[in-house]
């Protein structure tokens, strides 16, 4: 045999391990060198001739919607501010994780731009008004939160508001008037809430009124059954030790977050739309929509970080 030839007397495991990590070493110069146009060319025609470079991976192939795969179509709502590592993950998950069920959609990016604290509510009503007529449906979705088991029903929600990340299912949350990470509504139905109070500036606490409003328009959560994965139904790509939320209460906060707003929501967000970008992310299209919101600090004004 050629190993006992080339090493002469008992062989031990070192040796071996030895000349493995070598021919590994040797193998991986070779690729890089053979990729980045330094070393010679395949037949030993010449040294350091000119060589293409390695090839990219291959780009998600584009899936657009076809009509069908049904009537209805889905605006997916991301409230959204400086988390683009979450992002470059949401997008082309959530595009292919549709198109595969054939939910008909489109992805909104609801980038808020300003100086005032977070608004998710504010950045959702913002969002279903920049939707447009060709969505008849919204998904209210948070971008950390990806669904794992295909078999989530996201298609159009008839009967009333559906809780796609219900507290049975949530890493997190498990409260059963939870209705945050994941909602799906009917345009027809969030016009019948008057949409979220916009009163909500910082972290938590608006899904909470949220629910309240669902049931005083006689609106009725329904939520996934049949699911058995439990907590490992999503994948929950927030870290709370790297990025801190902005759970600030201020006095007037603290007695406000607890109360339902019976006047404000989509009838009164106020805000203007900075720039709309519509871009592909690894292959999946978005648009991008920079918002600038509006606040009136005589009304609310723990808006600001003052």
């Amino acid at each position: 045999p050629p190993l006992p030839r080339l090493f002469p007397g008992r062989l031990s495991a070192f040796p071996l391990f030895l000349l493995a990590l070598l021919l590994g070493f040797a193998s991986l110069l070779w690729l890089q060198l053979s990729c980045s146009g330094e070393g010679p060319v395949p037949g030993g025609q010449g040294r350091g001739a000119p060589r293409q470079p390695c090839p990219p991976p291959a780009p998600l192939q584009p899936v657009r919607d076809e009509l069908s795969w049904g009537p209805h179509r889905l605006a997916l709502l991301v409230p959204f501010r400086e988390r683009f590592e979450e992002l470059l993950a949401f997008v082309p998950y959530m595009h292919r994780f549709l198109s595969k069920k054939k939910i008909r959609h489109h992805i909104f990016i609801l980038n808020q731009v300003d100086h005032f604290r977070f608004n998710r509510a504010s950045l959702i009503n913002v969002g279903f008004l920049e939707s447009g007529n060709d969505t008849d449906y919204i998904a209210m979705h948070d971008v950390d939160l990806l669904p794992l088991n295909e078999h989530l029903d996201y298609s159009f929600p008839e009967a009333g508001p559906f809780h796609v990340a219900s507290p049975e299912l949530h890493p997190l949350y498990h409260y059963k008037t939870y209705v945050g990470g994941i909602l799906l509504l009917t345009k027809q139905h969030y016009e019948l809430c008057n949409g979220m109070s916009n009163r909500f500036w910082g972290w938590g606490r608006e899904d909470d009124e949220f629910y309240r409003r669902i049931k005083g328009a006689g609106l009725q959560v329904r939520r996934p059954s049949g699911i058995t994965t439990g907590y490992e139904t999503f994948q929950h790509l927030h870290d709370p030790a790297w990025r801190k939320r902005d759970q600030k209460r201020i006095a007037a906060q603290k007695q406000e977050q607890f109360k339902v707003d019976r006047e404000g929501g989509l009838n009164n967000v106020r805000y203007r739309i900075e720039s709309r970008t519509d871009l592909s992310v690894a292959g999946a299209p978005c648009t991008v929509l920079n918002v600038l919101l509006d606040c009136d600090t005589n009304e609310t004004p723990w808006c600001t970080f003052g």
